[in-house]
């Protein structure tokens, strides 16, 4: 694990290289040997990929044994060339000549509009925005709340510019909501290589990867960049209130023994996540239960001793993500499985959930110049922003629930198939595994052997809510009840409670609760808002994903936004940034307005996107391109600009 900058190329292995080649992926291989070579004839119709169908698919291109062997010999030879020519650094390529690369080997059309963001993909470019020695941020202090990939990341580009702060952690350890949700089969549901730090490259045991794994993984970036030392766990955050008079923050903390501490600093960023805090239903008589009840967020260590669930009588409340992760993990162990379904979840096949990434791939991205990189941009294309067009209500369609369009119910008719085909004949399975709203309504599941767990036979699924807890177990919403020794609450998060159970205090003295309402936050690109000074929200209203991507790279995107915004304030020596009422009012509308007219506020269903009232707070109408747009600076007419009254305190 190591930088680019780090990462030195041993000498040639040709017959390494050979057999490397042949594991590798040929689309990505395709791309390479453009750049490599700069010979167009590598984008000619005989070495056209097909449109990837399946596992097999996406790394073979749909292309012939013949014509794979002949990209494969030609890589070799290339990079033998570039080896002999002393290693220089990888040809710069125009953002069309990226674009017109990708175009050829996604086997679709890629948008051109695209080939901006896909440049930097490619190009590994990931410097910092403010630098120290080009700027005086000695005027700035910082807090950050939170040591989980948004703090960490924040963290680094702060002691970049030279910006002195602290990074408060409640809990023992960074990776926040990875190192909080430890249950049994946790881990990611977007690519591994897509899933991760653009500048912190990692030797992904699979393609997605599991909780210990990107623990791991956040664990070495923190030691890889000195990060402990800038931070103090064990300390919650309990308000935060703005002095206009001073143009600063007042953070009051509480440590693990109940040492209360105020600490003062120009800027607050909180970077305490989204699904942070878990939302636990309050069931009559959870007090009374004999057995074990818990959070899926907090798992018990002791049930992962080897045995600790065999015999075990155990109820998974919820059907979403965390209850399909749980499910097949510990189904060989238990006695019987029983979950709790409100409502059927759509979910797509995958093949390549547990598949392993081979030494082979691990060399290549080491030894092969630009494979990596153009690895990850043609991940970004397939699982980013491929899908948002499908995501759009046709006024016109026919359908009142099925489905939004033509495209969407396609979706529909290739998940009703593939539900089918593994259910097979328990027809009692596909009544209840259907979903009657429109795929992409609530979040997309991948299959990690869900539908073959609903067939065993010590497993039971009940379409309806838990009403009661008893002491001996539970009530559904029939009235019937059933005993168990272990209970799952597999419920989800607030989210739609930001910054939530902070006290959050800006200008007017108002805390957010009064300015947002509990439920129905608001900020500008979902980062700062009105009467919040110096106040930058990370993960904050409509910025989590729900049509696809990498919310890593949403993070990176607002860290270099914030950067910028550093980077003003040290330019024109200010002491406050507030965003402007009419800037943020704008852009919250155009919001509304981009979610009404898409799946997620179909009527046909709930889901975590929306509070109450029905409003999307939660996840981005924008494609991933076009949020990387809108953050790519900071517009200084879109703030109030203050100029420093004093110097700042310094928190120790």
């Amino acid at each position: 694990m190591s930088s680019v900058t780090e990462r030195s190329l041993a000498p040639v292995d040709v017959a390494r290289l050979r057999d490397a080649t042949r594991a590798g992926n040929i689309p990505t291989l395709i791309a390479t040997l453009v750049e490599l070579t700069g010979d167009s004839r590598w984008l000619t119709e005989r070495y056209r990929p097909s449109r990837p169908r399946g596992m097999d698919d996406n790394r073979t291109g749909g292309l012939a044994p013949e014509v794979r062997d002949e990209i494969c010999d030609a890589v070799v030879e290339a990079v033998c060339r570039w080896h002999t020519a002393g290693s220089p650094p990888r040809r710069q390529m125009s953002g069309d000549e990226i674009a017109a690369v990708l175009d050829f080997t996604a086997g679709e059309s890629v948008p051109h509009e695209f080939s901006p963001m896909m440049a930097e993909i490619v190009g590994g470019t990931t410097e910092p925005r403010v630098s120290a020695e080009t700027l005086d941020t000695s005027q700035l202090t910082a807090v950050v709340i939170g040591a989980g990939v948004a703090g960490m990341l924040m963290s680094v580009q702060l002691a970049a510019a030279g910006v002195e702060h602290i990074v408060l952690e409640k809990n023992d350890e960074v990776g926040g909501s990875w190192w909080e949700n430890r249950y049994p089969g946790a881990g990611v549901d977007t690519p591994s290589y897509l899933y991760s730090i653009s500048s912190f490259e990692h030797h992904w045991s699979t393609h997605f990867g599991k909780r210990d794994e990107v623990q791991g993984y956040l664990a070495a970036y923190a030691d890889e960049h000195r990060l402990r030392s800038r931070i103090r766990f064990g300390v919650e955050v309990e308000s935060a209130a703005y002095d206009p008079a001073v143009q600063q923050w007042a953070v009051r903390t509480r440590d693990r023994d109940g040492v209360c501490e105020t600490l003062e600093a120009r800027l607050v960023i909180s970077a305490v996540g989204l699904l942070n805090r878990p939302k636990i239903p309050a069931l009559p008589g959870m007090d009374d239960f004999a057995g074990r009840i818990f959070h899926s967020a907090q798992w018990p260590t002791e049930l992962d001793e080897p045995g600790a669930l065999t015999g075990k009588r155990v109820a998974i409340v919820g059907s979403g993500a965390s209850a399909m992760q749980i499910g097949p993990a510990i189904v060989d162990d238990v006695e019987s499985l029983t979950v709790f379904q409100r409502s059927p979840q759509w979910i797509a096949p995958n093949d390549d959930y547990f598949a392993p990434v081979g030494d082979d791939v691990h060399w290549l991205m080491d030894h092969v110049p630009g494979y990596r990189e153009w690895y990850r941009a043609r991940l970004s294309w397939i699982f980013n922003d491929k899908v948002h067009p499908t995501l759009q209500v046709d006024p016109d369609w026919p359908e009142a629930t099925a489905s939004i369009n033509a495209a969407n119910h396609g979706h529909r008719g290739f998940y009703l198939r593939y539900l089918r085909e593994q259910l097979g004949d328990r027809e009692d399975l596909i009544e209840l595994s259907t979903p009657d709203y429109p795929p992409f309504g609530k979040r997309m599941l991948l299959d990690n052997g869900w539908y073959s767990m609903l067939r065993r036979d010590n497993v039971e699924l009940i379409p309806r809510a838990v009403e009661k807890v008893t002491q001996t177990g539970v009530i559904d919403a029939d009235g019937s009840a059933r005993d168990f020794d272990i209970i799952v609450l597999a419920t989800g998060f607030h989210s739609d409670r930001f910054l939530y159970p902070m006290d959050v205090r800006g200008r007017s003295g108002r805390s957010t609760v009064e300015v947002w309402g509990e439920n129905d936050a608001f900020a500008y690109l979902g980062i700062t808002a009105p009467d919040f000074p110096n106040l930058f929200v990370l993960t904050g209203p409509n910025t989590a994903l729900g049509h696809g991507g990498s919310f890593i790279s949403i993070l990176e995107y607002q860290v270099r936004y914030v950067a910028d915004a550093i980077a003003l304030m040290a330019r024109e020596r200010l002491g406050a940034l507030e965003v402007r009422h009419d800037v943020t009012a704008d852009y919250n509308r155009a919001v509304d307005e981009a979610h009404a007219r898409m799946v997620w506020t179909h009527p046909a269903m709930t889901n975590w996107y929306r509070n109450d009232d029905g409003r999307v707070v939660a996840v981005l109408p924008w494609r991933i391109i076009d949020y990387w747009r809108m953050t790519r600076s900071v517009e200084p007419a879109d703030f109030v600009r203050e100029p420093i009254v004093r110097l700042p305190y310094r928190p120790s």
